[in-house]
């Protein structure tokens, strides 16, 4: 089969054959329809050398994975080949207290590497992905899995993220999503189905996707800089936001949040851009708590799907053939994407639909 592997530290990923996994016991081979191209990937692929918990390359990228039960492996119990299923991408070492909560996000001993990111397991940006284990596919129902694969990481992670934080979004809240991409566009319609008594606001440099958001369901969107600032000050008479959440976590964003998030708030840093946050005695504002969560749990991306089976949540990706994918990377590096980016390593995926998906 094909696979869309790194290398090399600070080379580009090349497309390479490798054999087509067997699955073991309790394994289980997923014919893969969808693998989303993410902006953590870029980081990766960036990086000087090995980072901590990763292992030796090559390695195939891909962490937002859905497609078809292929072969599951001896012991298998409740999925049979053909069942879509999305991919739950933290992958623990299932015994830890954590683990056993479903939270295998935060595992004790694996500290929550993934496919793709890491603990030994090659991504599904590939025909086919080798699952470790069952309890690691969320069943579809009648979703599409050449479109569900952002929900196992844009969508569970900015669920999660606004979920922690339901309590201070009452009557007459504010909460402020700084970034607009595809990680952002799914963050703001989780605020909107989760509650609805908050005023959205999305902020970004790039005015198409400030659009989308509003057409997502931000009430209002604001280009980056002084003026967001002074907007978002107005609208809440002064006091900031009770939710910041900043999805690009570079210095000049983490300075916005912590001008806009009010006391007793929280500021969420979701992006993984690499800046810090100024702390002092006044800034955040007092108790403002600070937090930067990891994905989620795998029950929180069972109502992930739930969401968007209720047509509360639209997944927007473009779709891009797997001898496309570095193409896919490049115009994600240059904020060209509009959604989320789905490489699709077969041919009966990529068909433009109603839910707002479009093939290039």
């Amino acid at each position: 089969m094909w696979a869309f592997q790194l290398v090399g530290w600070q080379q580009p990923p090349e497309l390479r054959e490798v054999p087509v996994p067997e699955p073991g016991p309790g394994q289980v081979l997923v014919r893969v329809a969808g693998a989303g191209a993410c902006h953590s990937d870029l980081h990766l692929m960036g990086a000087p050398g090995p980072l901590p918990g990763f292992t030796d390359l090559p390695l195939t990228l891909g962490h937002e994975n859905a497609g078809r039960v292929a072969e599951p492996g001896a012991g298998v119990t409740g999925f049979a080949p053909g069942d879509p299923v999305l991919v739950y991408g933290s992958w623990g070492c299932g015994v830890c207290v954590e683990c056993r909560q479903g939270r295998e996000n935060y595992c004790q001993n694996l500290a929550g590497q993934g496919p793709g990111l890491g603990g030994g397991h090659h991504g599904g940006m590939a025909e086919y992905l080798l699952v470790p284990a069952a309890r690691h596919l969320v069943p579809l129902g009648d979703l599409d899995p050449c479109r569900a694969a952002p929900l196992s990481d844009a969508g569970l992670t900015g669920y999660h993220a606004v979920k922690r934080s339901l309590h201070l979004l009452g009557p007459g809240s504010t909460a402020v999503v700084i970034g607009a991409g595809g990680l952002g566009q799914m963050t703001i319609q989780v605020l909107r189905a989760l509650s609805a008594a908050t005023t959205v606001v999305a902020v970004d440099t790039d005015p198409g996707k400030l659009e989308t958001a509003t057409r997502l369901g931000a009430d209002e969107a604001l280009l980056s800089g002084d003026g967001a600032i002074a907007r978002i000050r107005d609208m809440t008479a002064g006091q900031g936001a009770e939710l910041v959440l900043d999805m690009v976590g570079v210095d000049p964003t983490l300075r916005m949040a912590a001008q806009v998030a009010r006391v007793l708030g929280h500021l969420t840093i979701v992006g993984l851009g690499g800046g810090a946050l100024p702390v002092n005695f006044s800034s955040p504002p007092h108790e403002c708590s600070v937090a930067a969560p990891y994905w989620g749990s795998v029950t929180e991306l069972m109502d992930v799907v739930t969401l968007v089976q209720q047509e509360k949540i639209k997944v927007l990706v473009e779709h891009f053939p797997l001898d496309r994918a570095a193409e896919a990377y490049q115009l994600l590096h240059d904020g060209r994407i509009q959604g989320r980016a789905v490489i699709t390593p077969h041919a009966e995926c990529g068909r433009s639909g109603d839910d707002g998906s479009v093939q290039t």
